[in-house]
């Protein structure tokens, strides 16, 4: 996405690639990993044939499993959630939801 001019990507392809993104955290979460550093640079997509993008989360160097709250501060400062921020507990699945969310206005209005 870096190579869109100004970041920005075509609504239509954003919605495909974000619906990919919640896919695969979807399974992450169900089997109760949290990734924690979700970022544009931990997200690959290969846009081979535009109208059919193939998206993959990379870099789980800080995710970890747990169905508990977590305390550890990592990630990302700009897609960190509120609670990581103020160094609260917090529950990782909820993090990664709040970092694809930061995802997809940067992808959408750029950052």
């Amino acid at each position: 996405m870096k190579a869109q001019p100004n970041r920005l990507v075509n609504e239509r392809v954003t919605a495909k690639i974000f619906n990919q993104i919640i896919d695969a955290l979807s399974y992450f979460h169900d089997i109760n990993i949290a990734h924690r550093d979700l970022k544009p640079e931990n997200i690959m997509v290969d846009m081979t044939n535009s109208n059919n993008p193939i998206t993959k989360v990379i870099d789980f160097g800080f995710a970890a499993q747990s169905t508990q709250k977590m305390n550890i501060f990592c990630g990302t400062p700009a897609y960190m959630s509120p609670e990581i921020c103020a160094k609260s507990s917090y529950h990782g699945p909820a993090s990664d939801v709040w970092a694809a969310g930061v995802i997809l206005y940067s992808m959408l209005f750029g950052l």
